[in-house]
């Protein structure tokens, strides 16, 4: 137990290094993607396209997972984030909005591989503990939400001529330490873990509960994506002072990974869908608030909010997914869960900077609603069948 509880525990610092790359991404790419864009409605371009280096690496890693380990896959990723990072702030440098994207496709690469953190989690501590151990996890984006923004500022001026380069080779130096962390990782082989015998993804695919899973978890995240990935350019565009940006993305990432602590036994104690549930109604929620007004408190009550629906509706949804699926069929469920999760927050990422450029803040959250009733009445309909079935 003190081995899988280590695990965990590096696992955790993984996903904050991870997140804390991320993080950084999301608050400074938009803006610094607007500079360097042909077009202002390509703003998002570079977020939209490490979203989908995200949704692309999902499946190929569940392989190389399969294959060679989960900490040899870990590892790999973080080399694609260092590289991302490294490219990044070159393309800074060469005024490259090409460059600038390709390196976020790498970063996104990153994530695809962190993605699969959580589910080693669970296999370093049973499924007995599963939502415990994703929760821990998860919650090592706490951390994401202080060095995050604060890792974009630091590195800021580190090169006079180039301004944020400095922060990409930050952001790189935090890959560094992402590796050194998993080179400690000690997990039972992917291939002893899913010992028996697997049933056609067909059949597995006809669960309610999977079905639910897989939608609540990408409607949440799609809509997450979509409302962070606008919200630099609509505090600028609001006239606010470019100082709100980072205070606002940091306590939105904040909302996002601090309830992990817990959401973890509420999952436990009342069940994935209606943890599942009071994430959607929570992220109504912010759309509530976003339509009341574009002050910096509206900006920051509405993405807290935003945040701590993604989390219950995250850590829920992965809870549910766990328990989908038999040992020997894990890594290709995982696959196209990632995949189908990512290939619609790639999309929501993509159409963002269109969306709030063609038609405004209050228009795009308008977007997000019908999307997330379809989710909650979904994820209702699976908990009165589940009690009825009890």
């Amino acid at each position: 137990m003190f081995i899988g509880r280590r695990n965990v525990l590096l696992l955790a610092f993984s996903q904050a290094a991870t997140l804390s790359a991320i993080v950084m991404s999301m608050t400074l790419a938009a803006i610094l993607g607007g500079n360097l864009a042909p077009d202002k409605g390509w703003a998002t371009l570079p977020i939209a396209a490490m979203v989908v280096g995200t949704a692309i690496v999902s499946l190929p890693a569940a392989l190389l997972m399969r294959r060679h380990g989960r900490r040899a896959g870990f590892q790999i990723g973080a080399a694609l984030g260092i590289s991302g990072s490294l490219l990044s702030a070159l393309a800074l440098h060469r005024g490259s909005f090409v460059l600038f994207v390709i390196g976020h496709l790498l970063l996104g690469g990153y994530q695809g591989f962190g993605n699969y953190y959580r589910f080693a989690a669970v296999e370093a501590t049973g499924a007995a503990h599963a939502s415990q151990a994703i929760s821990w996890v998860v919650a090592g984006g706490v951390v994401a939400a202080f060095v995050g923004p604060q890792l974009g500022q630091w590195g800021r001026d580190w090169f006079a001529q180039d301004v944020f380069a400095g922060s990409y080779v930050a952001q790189g130096a935090l890959g560094v330490v992402a590796l050194a962390l998993l080179s400690q990782v000690h997990l039972p082989a992917v291939a002893v873990a899913a010992e028996g015998v697997a049933r056609p993804m067909r059949e597995i695919l006809k669960q309610p509960a999977l079905r639910a899973s897989i939608l609540g978890v990408a409607v949440g995240y799609a809509v997450m994506i979509m409302v962070m990935t606008a919200t630099p350019l609509a505090i600028l565009g609001c006239g606010l002072p470019g100082s709100s940006v980072t205070s606002v993305i940091q306590w939105h990432v904040v909302g996002m990974f601090a309830p992990s602590f817990f959401t973890g036994t509420l999952v436990k104690r009342f069940g994935a869908p209606r943890i599942m549930q009071i994430g959607f109604v929570l992220l109504l929620g912010h759309v509530g608030i976003a339509l009341l007004g574009t002050e910096v408190l509206h900006f920051l009550s509405a993405l807290i909010l935003l945040g701590v629906g993604w989390n219950f509706a995250f850590i829920g949804g992965t809870a549910l997914l766990t328990q989908s699926y038999r040992p020997a069929e894990q890594l290709k469920v995982q696959a196209v869960n990632e995949f189908a999760v990512f290939g619609l927050v790639a999309l929501a990422s993509l159409s963002a900077g269109w969306l709030y450029d063609r038609f405004g803040w209050i228009a795009l959250n308008l977007a997000v609603a019908p999307l997330l009733i379809v989710a909650l009445l979904a994820t209702a309909a699976l908990g009165h069948r589940l009690r009825q079935m009890a």
